[in-house]
């Protein structure tokens, strides 16, 4: 079966990207979605119901599928080398894949109430939430890329500093935003 490694590599990394693209997409259109709640009618109208099907078909044709299919490609790979399993570069890679998964779990539930029109966030909450994919792909990609090279402690303090970077730059836009709401 290791002759397939890495055609199921290949496969796995595929769906791992278009994954994280419907991760990082999905929350976009909650913020159109929350914005658009705010206009008057007919626009919030017109706007929601095109919002809600975008969503839709963003999260249930791409998003969902590649999450199962990565999901799926990644098992057969620690199939073929299960030894993986006993690294502890692949224990921490799990955990962040756990969390992964919980935040896409959270983004279903958020999308099941967007599309009842139950809106309880605001735009800049979920900019903030947009960047949880983030901070998980790169924890990811530095443990698979780095391995046994991986110095816990830069690795720590660069995720800690991305994220604080990520910060400041919501709260730039949203500063930009203020002065021009066209931008």
């Amino acid at each position: 079966m290791s002759e397939y490694y890495n055609y199921i590599k290949s496969l796995h990394l595929i769906f791992v990207i278009t994954w994280f693209a419907g991760l990082f997409y999905i929350p976009r259109l909650f913020i159109y979605h929350i914005e658009a709640n705010q206009k008057p009618s007919p626009e919030k109208e017109i706007l929601s119901k095109q919002l809600k099907l975008m969503t839709k078909r963003l999260w249930f044709i791409i998003t969902w599928p590649s999450a199962i299919l990565a999901t799926i490609f990644a098992l057969w790979l620690l199939v073929i080398y299960p030894d993986w399993l006993t690294q502890p570069w692949m224990h921490v890679k799990l955990g962040f894949v756990l969390l992964l998964i919980l935040y896409h779990l959270k983004n279903h539930q958020i999308f099941k109430k967007f599309q009842h029109d139950e809106i309880n966030y605001t735009s800049n909450y979920m900019r903030i939430w947009n960047e949880g994919a983030t901070l998980i792909l790169f924890a990811i990609v530095f443990l698979v890329i780095l391995k046994h090279s991986f110095n816990w402690i830069f690795g720590v303090v660069g995720i800690i500093v991305l994220g604080i970077l990520l910060m400041l730059g919501i709260k730039l836009y949203k500063r930009i935003r203020k002065k021009n709401p066209e931008a």
